[in-house]
């Protein structure tokens, strides 16, 4: 694949630091339930540590995907086509993305992602491993609509969405997200968009908990990354070693939550803004909401997608889902 060197659209200030990320932490430290939203784990050490969560036992999402990737490469073929411009909202597993390449010939890749250094690295490796095939890597928030490059614009395209990441947003969060996805996507000069999201599904709680609070203290180490991030960008004082790595399941939300605990009261500041904790008192830093059937395909139902064709893996844990954005209907 050949790699252009990327556009950049995260809007920074004079110090270099991404706008919306001071503006999301300050809030969210200011709520009755602190919070931070997980978008903000994916700096590169953050990007680091989640490849090698991917790589524990306790950890299954990544390994059921990939079985479906390798399992369903034919119908991936036929369900989806050669020749779309795949635009990936992420930077591109080295395992998974190459997979889903190889099954449907694309006529251009396109990942996003805001984690601009991990980004470009995961660009360059794919450029490498799939030469002829146009690699153009953007630096965006994908929350919000994106521009894309030009050259890809009038390609038919498929939004590929793996992992589980839409489940670590409530559902409002997620239907603007999915909404957002197909104003990026657009309408192909006529012919609508695809697709392809990975969904979590629920499962025995056990399992859950242990995927998110792993023995090797992976898990613990990037959602400590997030207050060091915090520290390091935005002039934080947290007292990190003072915060404890906490994952539960809420059976009441279908979720998983992750939050950091502080062991003690403390004080701290952010971008010259004074915060404190009490014992015990959290900050919510990620919710990972898991499917059934239909509450999957309601969620993209209201998102603008219509649901084409699902696969699980073969102990069901996982699902893959193909959709097409819904075509705009007056009648019930």
């Amino acid at each position: 694949m050949k790699s252009d060197t990327g556009i950049a659209i995260v809007d920074r200030d004079e110090d270099g630091v991404d706008k919306a990320f001071r503006a999301d932490v300050l809030s969210g430290l200011r709520q009755h339930q602190k919070a931070v939203p997980a978008r903000w784990f994916y700096d590169e050490r953050g990007s680091q540590l989640f490849e090698q969560i991917t790589q524990l036992d306790e950890y299954y999402p990544t390994r059921a995907e990939t079985e479906i990737l390798r399992e369903r490469g034919d119908d991936f073929a036929r369900l989806i086509g050669p020749e779309r411009s795949v635009v990936e909202f992420g930077s591109g597993s080295s395992v998974k993305t190459p997979l889903l390449l190889e099954a449907i010939d694309p006529a251009a890749y396109v990942p996003l992602d805001i984690s601009g250094d991990f980004l470009r690295q995961s660009a360059a490796a794919l450029a490498e491993k799939f030469p002829g095939v146009p690699v153009h890597p953007v630096e965006a928030d994908f929350m919000r609509k994106v521009a894309l490059p030009d050259a890809v614009a009038p390609l038919r395209k498929l939004g590929f969405f793996p992992g589980s990441t839409i489940g670590n947003m409530v559902a409002r969060t997620a239907v603007d997200l999915l909404r957002s996805m197909r104003s990026t996507l657009g309408a192909d000069e006529g012919h609508l968009p695809l697709l392809l999201i990975g969904m979590d599904l629920v499962k025995d709680r056990d399992v859950l908990e242990a995927a998110y609070d792993d023995a090797a203290g992976v898990t613990a180490a990037f959602n400590l990354n997030l207050a060091e991030r915090i520290n390091r960008e935005l002039g934080g004082t947290i007292p990190t070693g003072k915060l404890r790595h906490v994952a539960l399941w809420n059976d009441d939300f279908a979720r998983i939550e992750m939050h950091l605990r502080a062991t003690e009261a403390i004080a701290f500041s952010v971008s010259g803004h004074d915060f404190e904790m009490a014992e015990g008192e959290t900050i919510h830093t990620e919710n990972s909401h898991k499917f059934t059937r239909r509450s999957a395909n309601t969620l993209l139902l209201a998102g603008g997608w219509t649901p084409l064709h699902r696969w699980t893996d073969s102990a069901r844990r996982f699902s893959l889902i193909l959709a097409r954005a819904t075509e705009h209907r007056d009648a019930p």
